[in-house]
């Protein structure tokens, strides 16, 4: 990962952040900063991954990407997860 100093905000992505401050939100007039919805995302999609390794030992593959494969990870096969961000 290449570190910058200066985060570009598209229109994309700032409807994205304002699903997932919505979710973060302890209620409708709460708006938790940036740095905390950002740290929210980035905490599900780890233990996403880490959930998804741990049900490919437990379920077949089929059911493991029906119940897991949104657009941030795919299952590819049963041998690996791809990351579809850059």
């Amino acid at each position: 990962m290449s570190r910058r100093t200066s985060l570009k905000i598209t229109d994309e992505r700032e409807r994205q952040l304002e699903k997932a401050s919505e979710i973060v939100a302890a209620g409708p007039d709460d708006d938790p900063p940036m740095s905390v919805v950002i740290d929210a995302a980035l905490t599900h999609l780890i233990e996403s991954e880490e959930n998804i390794r741990k049900g490919r030992d437990q379920y077949d593959p089929e059911t493991v990407q029906h119940l897991c494969n949104t657009s941030a990870l795919g299952l590819q096969y049963r041998t690996r997860i791809k990351s579809r961000w850059r």
